[in-house]
C-alpha cells in the first residue's frame, strides 16, 4: 500500500467511530474482536494467537472496513475504520456509504413481495403478463415453463448475466431498458436455460425484477424502494440512486483495488439498481436483518407480513431463498448475502430465530479475506459458529525430499497476453514458496500428507504428482502445471 496511504490510515485510527443503541460501553467486546482475528487454517497443536485487524487491514490492502454487530435482535455495535478517501484524508465512520454490491438484491425482493401482498402480481405468475414496454424474449426454453417472480428472486428462472462490471464515471451511462437490451457493457439478457430446471445466479435477472417494480408501481425504481422499504425500516443513510447524487459523496467511501490505490473517479456506477445498485452502511443493513428477525418473532406492522418472511426464507433450491441465500448452523436458520463490485467487498450474516447478526462491508477488492478473518473472530467471541477454522495435522518432510519438486512449472494452456504461464517453486524454512511472476503472487506450502500441501494463509490446496520421468502439480483441483527445468 502506497506510504501516503499508510500514513492517513494511521492517523485515522484516533478517529474512528463507535455507536450502539443504547449509549453502553461494549470497549471490551470491540476491543476482543480487534484482536481476534482468525487465519482460515489452524495447525493442530499449535498455540492459537488473534491477528490485530488493523495490522490485517494493511496486510490485505483494504483502507477501510466498518462493522455493525446486533445481538439478541439490537443494535448492539457499530464501529468504523481507517480510510474513505484518501485525497480527502476523510475517514470510516458508522455513517460512510458503501456500494452494496449483491447484497442490493435481497433489500430490492422486499419490494417484490410487497406487491405480491397487494394483489399486484402472484409469485408463479409469467411476469410477461406484466412487463409493459420491455418482455423476456421468448423462445423454444419458455414454451412451457415461464419466467415468475419466484424464479426471478431466486435464480432460478434460467436467464444470463450473472454480474455486472459497472460504469467508470466517463462511461455514458446506460438506461434499465438499454442493458436488458444489451446495449451497455453487458449481454443481452434472455432466458438460455428451461425456467425452473436448475439454479443459477443471475444479476441479469434481477434486472427483470428492477424494470418489473417499475411497471407495476409506475414509479422509478429508486423513488419506489425509498418510499416503500428504505424509510419504512429506517435506512436512512441508503439510496438506490444512480449515479450517486453529489449531496451523498462527502459520506461516501470511495473504492479501492487488490494495491489499495483508489479508482480513477473515485467508483464505478449501476444502472442496474436491484442487482449492485444499493448504497448502505452496516448500521442501515443492520435495521433490515433486524426488522426481518422481529417479523418472525410475531412482531406487528412489519415491512412485509409473517407469512411472506417464512416465504422468503423458505429453500427454493441450492440453499437459496427469494433474496437471500440460506444456511443451517447447528439447526438454526441463517439468512446472508455477500456483495462484490468494483472496489468493494461486504458480506452480511443474520440468525433467523435467535436475533444475531453481523455486517462487515470493505472498500477494497482484496476485502473477502479480512471479512473472513473478521467473521472468525465474531463468531468466535460470541460463540455463533459462523465460520470456524480449518484445524489441520502438518507432516514433517525434510529439505532433501522437498527439494525434488524445486524448480519452474509451465501451466498446460496458453493464458491470452501471457502464453506460457510460469511458477516458480523454491525451499524456504522447510516449506515450498511458490512464486508467481505473472501477478507477484507468494504462496508458502506446508506438507499436510504425502506429496499434499497447503497454504495456511490462503487456503490454497497443492498436490504434487511424481511420475518416473515428470512432475506435475494440481493447484485446487482445479489447474495443473508440469515442471519444465
Amino acid at each position: 500500500m502506497r506510504s501516503h496511504l499508510i500514513c492517513v490510515f494511521l492517523l485515522s485510527l484516533c478517529t474512528l467511530s463507535c455507536k450502539n443503541a443504547n449509549n453502553i460501553d461494549f470497549h471490551q467486546d470491540i476491543q476482543a474482536i480487534e484482536n481476534g482475528l482468525l487465519p482460515p487454517i489452524l495447525v493442530k497443536g499449535d498455540s492459537v494467537k488473534g491477528l490485530n485487524l488493523m495490522d490485517r487491514m494493511q496486510h490485505h490492502n483494504v483502507p477501510g472496513v466498518s462493522i455493525a454487530l446486533v445481538e439478541n435482535g439490537k443494535l448492539k455495535w457499530a464501529k468504523g475504520y481507517g480510510i474513505a478517501n484518501s485525497k480527502t484524508n476523510s475517514t470510516i465512520d458508522t455513517n460512510t456509504l458503501f456500494q452494496a454490491g449483491s447484497i442490493s438484491k435481497p433489500i430490492a425482493a422486499l419490494a417484490a413481495l410487497q406487491l405480491v401482498e397487494n394483489a399486484q402480481i402472484t409469485l408463479d405468475a409469467d411476469v410477461n403478463d406484466h412487463l409493459i414496454d420491455w418482455k423476456v424474449p421468448e423462445s423454444d426454453f419458455t414454451s412451457t415453463q415461464k419466467v415468475t417472480l419466484r424464479r426471478l428472486l431466486s435464480h432460478t428462472a434460467g436467464t444470463n448475466v450473472h454480474g455486472f462490471p459497472g460504469y467508470a464515471q466517463k462511461d455514458t451511462f446506460p438506461s434499465i431498458t438499454a442493458v436488458l437490451n444489451g446495449k451497455g457493457n453487458t449481454p443481452k439478457i434472455i432466458v438460455d436455460t428451461i425456467p425452473g430446471s436448475i439454479w443459477r445466479y443471475s444479476g441479469g435477472g434481477y434486472t427483470i425484477v428492477e424494470k418489473l417494480i417499475e411497471d407495476i408501481s409506475g414509479q422509478p425504481f429508486e423513488r419506489y424502494m425509498h418510499q416503500q422499504v428504505l424509510q419504512p425500516l429506517g435506512m436512512n443513510n441508503s439510496t438506490y440512486e444512480q449515479p450517486l447524487p453529489p449531496h451523498y459523496h462527502k459520506n461516501a467511501s470511495a473504492a479501492y483495488d487488490t494495491e489499495g490505490s483508489m479508482f480513477e473517479g473515485q467508483w464505478y456506477n449501476h444502472p442496474e439498481q436491484a442487482a449492485a445498485g444499493l448504497w448502505t452502511t452496516p448500521t442501515d443493513l443492520a435495521k433490515y436483518c433486524i426488522q426481518i428477525q422481529e417479523i418472525l418473532s410475531g412482531a406487528p406492522n412489519g415491512i412485509l407480513k409473517k407469512p411472506s418472511v417464512e416465504e422468503m426464507l423458505t429453500d427454493q433450491g441450492n440453499d437459496w431463498g427469494l433474496g437471500p441465500s440460506l444456511d443451517e448452523k447447528n439447526g438454526a436458520l441463517v439468512f446472508r448475502h455477500a456483495g462484490k463490485n468494483v472496489g468493494f467487498t461486504n458480506e452480511f450474516i443474520a440468525y433467523a430465530h435467535q436475533g444475531n447478526a453481523v455486517i462487515i462491508m470493505t472498500n477494497a477488492d482484496n476485502g473477502g479475506k479480512l471479512i473472513g478473518e473478521i467473521l472468525r473472530s465474531v463468531s468466535a467471541y460470541y460463540h455463533w459458529d459462523l465460520n470456524n477454522p480449518l484445524t489441520i495435522e502438518l507432516m514433517e518432510v525434510n529439505d532433501d525430499e522437498l527439494s525434488r519438486f524445486t524448480g519452474k512449472y509451465v501451466l498446460d494452456f496458453q493464458v491470452a497476453g501471457i502464453g506460457d504461464y510460469l511458477i516458480d517453486v523454491d525451499l524456504k524454512d522447510n516449506s515450498l514458496r511458490v512464486t508467481d511472476p505473472n501477478n507477484g503472487d507468494i504462496n508458502i506450502l506446508r506438507p499436510t500428507k504425502k506429496w499434499e500441501f497447503m497454504d495456511l494463509d490462503k487456503g490454497d490446496k497443492v498436490t504434487f504428482r511424481l511420475e518416473k520421468d515428470s512432475i506435475d502439480i494440481l493447484w485446487n483441483n482445479r489447474f495443473l502445471f508440469h515442471k519444465v527445468e
